[in-house]
């Protein structure tokens, strides 16, 4: 029988320390494919501990990033917006994904199998594991639940390594829909191993439980457990 843990792994960048969440079944003492998992916008918080929960009990050790530093957790969705443009298209954005897959092969809880690592994300998570990406880290798959499919323009998608899926709510209001067309462009120039899946009657956060403004950002059970299963099908191909 697997039981969860979840435990705060704290690291650095340069003098600003970082505090993640590691989940892992403390049962298994067998090493597993290691996740990096970009939050939302809200950054660390339980609700991201559980989404991690889905991942770990497939069987992989998942470290949820600090992508905002210690101690900084906004509290409303204002502050949550503000806090979120000091890093997105960033050096921070990549850099600090990064460094959780550094702190993730590092910490010595759960086992990880350091040839393989992938990272995903939900919403901003979504677009630092996609930039993550594009900047040649070495992960076996960047997978983007709802997230911004536009870059910063500073990498090459040329330089990714892994596969990329991109999970996406048909009727996003968030994601502009130029966005999938541009970004398939992309892809197909890079000649990158790719899949996008836009699903019907979707909208943004459809993996989020707390997600409720109507047409805008709202749960929807039937399509996140069908993403996750996607996502689950793809790391089971590329590990």
């Amino acid at each position: 029988m697997s039981h969860i843990q979840s435990k705060k792994i704290v690291y650095r960048d340069n003098s600003t320390d970082l505090e993640g969440i590691l989940v892992f079944d403390a049962s298994s003492k067998v090493a597993a494919p290691g996740l990096v998992m970009a939050p939302n916008w809200m950054g660390v918080t339980d609700a991201s501990v559980s989404l991690a929960e889905k991942a770990v009990a497939q069987g992989y050790v998942v470290l949820i990033a600090d992508l905002y530093g210690q101690g900084k957790r906004p509290s409303s969705a204002e502050e949550a917006g503000e806090i979120m443009m000091t890093v997105k298209n960033t050096p921070q954005e990549v850099g600090r994904m990064a460094l959780a897959i550094d702190a993730l092969k590092a910490q010595t809880d759960a086992p990880v199998i350091a040839e393989k690592i992938a990272a995903y994300g939900f919403c901003l998570g979504g677009h630092n594991v996609l930039e993550l990406a594009r900047s040649g880290a070495d992960i076996k798959a960047a997978v983007s639940f709802h997230g911004g499919l536009d870059t910063c323009g500073q990498y090459d998608a040329k330089k990714i390594q892994g596969s990329v899926l991109v999970l996406d709510g048909s009727g996003d209001p968030l994601v502009p829909r130029e966005q999938l067309p541009a970004f398939a462009q992309e892809m197909l120039s890079a000649n990158v191993d790719w899949k996008l899946n836009s699903y019907k009657g979707a909208v943004h956060s459809f993996t989020d439980v707390n997600a409720n403004v109507e047409g805008v950002a709202e749960y929807n059970a039937d399509v996140s457990d069908r993403a996750f299963k996607a996502m689950f099908a793809l790391l089971a191909e590329v590990f």
